[in-house]
């Protein structure tokens, strides 16, 4: 084979790790939830009950979308039991909840919810 002959060759096979690498990367646009997992938002609520030995907090909250959950009242565990020490029954709080490993709903950080809101 002359060299006429293998320079179509040569460039296609230099072509191609390109082209698959574009191909993934158009296909991760299509499907972002896929190459990035979506971070928690803050949702309000308002703190119905305690308990500590438990780990446990009961919010009656606005829609947390990302959980598409709609608003409801409901028990999450705590990711970290010394994120209830700062708050009582009838606090208003901003909160961010996620689903553990293990499919339980899990309050990662929650703070006193700002005046006015």
């Amino acid at each position: 084979m002359n060299t006429l002959h293998c320079a179509p060759l040569i460039a296609i096979a230099l072509a191609l790790p390109a082209m698959a690498q574009q191909k993934a990367d158009d296909h991760a646009m299509h499907h972002p939830a896929a190459s990035a997992p979506a971070a928690a938002s803050m949702t309000d609520g308002e703190v119905r009950k305690i308990d500590k030995a438990a780990g446990t907090i009961t919010i009656q909250h606005g829609e947390i979308k990302n959980l598409g959950m709609p608003p409801m009242t409901m028990v999450f565990k705590a990711k970290k039991v010394a994120l209830l020490d700062k708050f009582k029954v009838g606090d208003k709080v901003r909160f961010a909840a996620e689903m553990s490993a293990a499919g339980a709903l899990m309050v990662t950080d929650i703070q006193p919810a700002k005046v006015g809101s």
